[in-house]
């Protein structure tokens, strides 16, 4: 009676599966040849809503713990989970960006209005020594974006200079007249944003001919080479792929990758039909005061929605793969870096806040998402060199909220402390047939996998299921990787739609896992549903 009374109880709270899918999967250690980079693992984080200030930037009379007015425990959890680099200043807002009045004196720095994101007034408080000293302490790498769309020429030049100069010069004294005696040597450069939206609006072959000005006279000052990031493509914009690779992959504008940016948003149709297919809504590209248009909810959806919201969430592999080939055609040797530069998911802000500071909250749903993101991305590590999550706080598909003094780590957050693990190793193929996750006679794969081996020898597989009421059972090879122990941790929760919230922190968090087992020479998993799970194996 115990033991049904048990049963009934967990079926109710959703933690055990209604059935269950077997599969064959095979890691093979034979054929490795890639490495993930780390900085797939990046964060963006744009001068938008209380992304930068309130949440990396606070009052001074906030009674937490600060350097300056950096807040700290935000740093350290970002430090937890190593986040590799940060891109900022934005986004749109970078395009309307003028980096000189964000240094010298605060109190004298001029206010500019965000006409990208409400028409709120930036007070500039929080410019270039401000942001790459939040990136020293957080130990990320800068990823800088530069001003084409408003901006000069002559503007990022001297920004270049401004950063990475040590010989004699009206910027290098400038920068030292602020209080920063060497320079800080930022390598990577973003040339323009989302140029074919906010960016200004331009064409594929215009903004190719700016690039390569831009590119020109953003110099490699010595010891600082750079690799400069050129505005590629907005989703399945293929045209623009191509027309910026065989202008500026041949030699002419230096460029070690171009950035391309998909969102994942839920459906405003029946079953996702007419969902929107760009880095913007509909009606907001190069009208970013427009009133937003409905995402659905970060919250309160149905199964129907997220089934249509994770079909969505799929078409990440589809456009790097098409775009990939294109880029091959002018870049066989693959060393143009495909970088996604804003990716997430990005539903309706939650009701009572400002529309256009794109505060949403962060569910399970949200974590599988980002599980299979990562999962996509390491899989094509030959092309995809870098990523930045959008965004870091309290923005679209953000690792960490907060409210006042109060700080929370979002299911997304815990996502990358599992994942952590892929940076900077080599990426093992592996080879299954993924069951289906079946609603009203649609079809999506349930299963999703990337697996790695690090400097020490040891192997790590993460593995999500989308199904929330369906477990997977694997039947795993190891084909020529040596092991004698499995351990594993868990992402899951009751619910898809389960959130972290102020008075509930840890309703979503990670656990240990026990459902991998050694059997001779195999690996046996049971995979729960909905779920995020990690093996490190011995």
């Amino acid at each position: 009676m115990k033991k049904a009374l048990l049963l009934i109880s967990l079926m109710t709270l959703g933690l055990i599966s209604y059935g269950q899918s077997s599969v064959s999967l095979l890691v093979d250690g034979a054929n490795s040849q890639y490495t993930i980079s780390r900085h797939i693992y990046g964060h963006f984080s744009e001068h938008l809503g209380r992304c930068i200030y309130d949440g990396y930037w606070v009052s001074e009379s906030m009674p937490v713990p600060k350097k300056d007015r950096i807040r700290l425990d935000v740093v350290e959890a970002l430090k937890k989970i190593k986040i590799p680099n940060l891109r900022w200043p934005g986004g749109c807002f970078a395009d309307e960006y003028h980096w000189r009045d964000g240094i010298g004196p605060r109190n004298q720095r001029p206010t500019m209005i965000n006409t990208n994101w409400g028409n709120v007034t930036e007070d500039n408080s929080f410019g270039t020594h401000e942001f790459l000293e939040l990136c020293d302490l957080i130990g990320a790498e800068p990823f800088i974006v530069g001003n084409v769309g408003s901006g000069t020429v002559e503007e990022l030049s001297k920004w270049v200079e401004y950063v990475n100069y040590d010989g004699i010069s009206p910027m290098t004294n400038m920068r030292k007249q602020n209080g920063k005696e060497k320079p800080w040597g930022v390598t990577f450069w973003g040339i323009g944003n989302e140029n074919w939206g906010c960016g200004g609006n331009m064409t594929p072959e215009y903004y190719s001919t700016q690039y390569r000005q831009y590119s020109s006279f953003a110099k490699n000052y010595p010891g600082t080479p750079l690799s400069k990031v050129a505005c590629g493509p907005n989703s399945g914009d293929y045209k623009w792929t191509d027309v910026l690779m065989q202008s500026v992959a041949t030699g002419r504008g230096g460029v070690w990758g171009i950035d391309f940016h998909y969102y994942t948003r839920p459906p405003r149709g029946n079953m996702g039909q007419g969902a929107p297919q760009g880095a913007r809504p509909a009606g907001q590209q190069g009208q970013q005061n427009a009133p937003v248009q409905s995402q659905g909810s970060a919250t309160n959806f149905t199964e129907q929605t997220y089934f249509a919201t994770m079909r969505n969430a799929f078409r990440m592999e589809e456009y790097i793969i098409k775009h990939d080939s294109v880029m091959t055609k002018y870049d066989p040797q693959k060393r143009v870096a495909l970088v996604v530069g804003e990716w997430g998911i990005w539903t309706d802000p939650e009701p009572g806040t400002n529309p256009r500071f794109l505060f949403q909250q962060n569910s399970l749903r949200d974590a599988l998402i980002a599980g299979t993101h990562l999962n996509i991305f390491n899989n094509h590590c030959d092309r995809v060199k870098m990523a930045q999550l959008a965004q870091t706080i309290n923005v679209l598909q953000a690792v960490i909220l907060t409210e006042g003094t109060k700080m929370i780590l979002t299911p997304t957050y815990h996502v990358f402390d599992l994942y952590k693990v892929h940076h900077d190793a080599k990426m093992i193929p592996v080879k299954f047939v993924s069951p289906d996750y079946i609603l009203d006679d649609q079809r999506l794969p349930a299963l999703n996998v990337s697996a790695s081996q690090d400097s020490s020898g040891t192997v790590h597989i993460t593995l999500v299921n989308i199904d929330p009421n369906k477990s997977i059972t694997l039947s795993t090879t190891l084909n020529q990787i040596k092991w004698s122990t499995v351990t594993g941790e868990i992402l899951t929760s009751a619910k898809i739609t389960d959130i972290n919230t102020f008075d509930k922190p840890e309703t979503v968090k990670i656990a240990g896992f026990n459902g991998a087992r050694k059997n001779g020479d195999l690996l046996n998993v049971v995979l729960p549903s909905k779920s995020v799970v990690l093996l490190t194996i011995k």
